[in-house]
């Protein structure tokens, strides 16, 4: 009887193919933070985005988003990630990073039209991360009014 060979590649690239997937899942499972001392920076999976304070227009919680048509990204169960382009003004984007459509998300308008939705699957650091946003703006608009 001939000896079975086994095909060592094909075992590779499935093996392979569920590590990927593995990663790209825990990168996009929760939005990463950090709140820097100029800036703001999201990073949740391939989507990066960085908000200069300065450029932050208002700020406010509200309880959810508007209905937008998605330009890319993905939505499974509560979590809605991506970009997407605004309603009222079409040539503008959207950045949606969204961890609960649940609880209240934060809605940062910042670049006079350019919009920024974000929240936390914990609603305690939703409300941290907003209160951090307000002081910092409320800061930077108080050296903006002192300088001149």
């Amino acid at each position: 009887m001939p000896k079975k060979r086994r095909q060592w590649l094909w075992n590779i690239l499935i093996v392979l193919t569920i590590v990927i997937c593995g990663l790209a899942f825990i990168v996009h499972y929760k939005n990463w933070v950090k709140v820097e001392k100029d800036h703001l920076r999201i990073l949740s999976g391939i989507y990066y985005k960085e908000v200069q304070y300065v450029a932050i227009d208002s700020v406010k919680m509200v309880e959810r988003i508007p209905q937008m048509e998605r330009i890319n990204g993905f939505s499974a169960w509560e979590k809605e990630k991506g970009v997407f382009k605004d309603s009222l003004n079409p040539e503008n984007t959207v950045h949606v990073y969204v961890d609960n459509l649940l609880h209240p998300k934060i809605k940062v308008v910042h670049s006079d039209s350019l919009k920024l939705y974000i929240n936390f699957s914990d609603s305690l650091e939703t409300v941290e991360t907003y209160q951090i946003l307000t002081a910092k703006m409320d800061s930077v608009k108080a050296q903006l009014s002192a300088q001149k």
